[in-house]
């Protein structure tokens, strides 16, 4: 059965320290403000902290993996852009270009780009890892988007980037996606998942018009027919299998991978927070370990987080991907952590508190 394979999904996630939240809650109540008066800043840095098992919870180093792979789906006009995109901008972001690129620069973030298949391929590059499970997903209009054995190594390629957030002793992973047709598979899946008609969850994408939106929806539509079978009946790994991209399973696996090695994982946007809607639903034990970093522009994003359960950071109206969202929202993430580690308490500042 190929679901052996990727058994390792549903081990649980790492336990969080009931400890380290009973402190951090302490702590916030402990400090020169009036209760609750940094607002969700304040239940950030303490969720944060009850992740890290520790007093004083950090964001730096953040190791950001952007996974990138090319779709089948792409040959029926679902985007504004040309296949060859994915390829160039790639390139992009190992010259240091793209926005992920500039602002993991800024942060002072590791940035991986992994490149799982692509049909115009830039070949090696600094900051790139390759592992090749061919130029891009078939159409899943018609067929299943991957095999067994590409599902696996996409996964397996994920859980390998939490490794690397454990080796470089980072305190947190964002993932980013790259990959020209991804929002249409994103949406076919979450239509799968949810239970919602495409026209609820179609967007722009990279900046489809009307007409575009609409074709992009009809497509959808055939793709949820062919596979209704394995929507109504199959696991989500399944559903990821005939719907999903190597990028997105590459999400899935490093958003599982990051809760079972013990390492907070900031979501980016609408292709993010589906892959984490997939995680969730294979596996429920690794959701405290996100965080939510901005709703994005795309129409389907509220529906997926309302899923979810998710209250994101920010709402920006951003639409890039790439994980530009969560790395802006580290920074709110950061602000929180530096509050609630460096603000004097009641008794150090020899403040007044209120009176009961």
């Amino acid at each position: 059965m190929e679901q052996s394979e990727n058994d390792w999904i549903v081990a649980p996630a790492m336990p969080v320290s009931e400890r380290a939240r009973e402190a951090a809650l302490a702590r916030q109540n402990s400090l020169t403000k009036p209760p609750g008066s940094l607002g969700r800043l304040e239940a950030c840095a303490v969720h944060l902290a009850t992740l890290q098992n520790t007093d004083v919870p950090q964001t730096k180093p953040a190791y950001i993996g952007v996974f990138a792979a090319d779709h089948g789906v792409a040959a029926e006009g679902v985007s504004a852009f040309p296949v060859a995109v994915t390829g160039e901008m790639v390139r992009n972001f190992a010259r240091g270009g793209a926005a992920i690129s500039v602002m993991a620069a800024h942060l002072g973030a590791k940035l991986e780009v992994i490149n799982l298949g692509l049909v115009n391929d830039p070949g090696e590059l600094d900051r790139v890892s390759r592992l090749d499970l061919g130029p891009g997903t078939a159409n899943f209009v018609s067929q299943p988007a991957m095999n067994a054995s590409q599902l696996t190594e996409s996964l397996d390629a994920g859980q390998r980037a939490a490794g690397k957030v454990v080796e470089t002793e980072s305190q947190l992973f964002i993932g980013g996606e790259m990959g020209i047709g991804n929002t249409t598979s994103a949406s076919a899946l979450a239509c799968a998942l949810l239970g919602l008609p495409p026209e609820d969850l179609v967007g722009p994408g990279t900046g489809l018009d009307s007409a575009g939106v609409r074709h992009k929806s009809d497509v959808i539509s055939q793709a949820l027919k062919h596979h209704d079978a394995v929507i109504r009946e199959a696991p989500p790994m399944m559903i990821l299998r005939h719907l999903g991209g190597f990028e997105i399973a590459g999400l899935v696996g490093a958003y599982v991978g990051c809760a079972q090695k013990g390492k907070a994982v900031l979501v980016d946007g609408f292709i993010a927070s589906v892959a984490a809607l997939v995680a969730v639903k294979a596996n429920p034990s690794i959701a405290p370990w996100l965080f939510y970093s901005h709703c994005s522009a795309e129409p389907g994003h509220k529906h997926v987080l309302a899923a979810l359960k998710a209250d994101p950071l920010l709402d920006l109206g951003m639409r890039l991907g790439e994980g530009s969202g969560a790395a802006v929202a580290v920074l709110v993430l950061e602000a929180a952590c530096q509050l609630h580690s460096y603000m004097a308490t009641f008794v150090e500042a020899g403040v007044s508190e209120a009176s009961d």
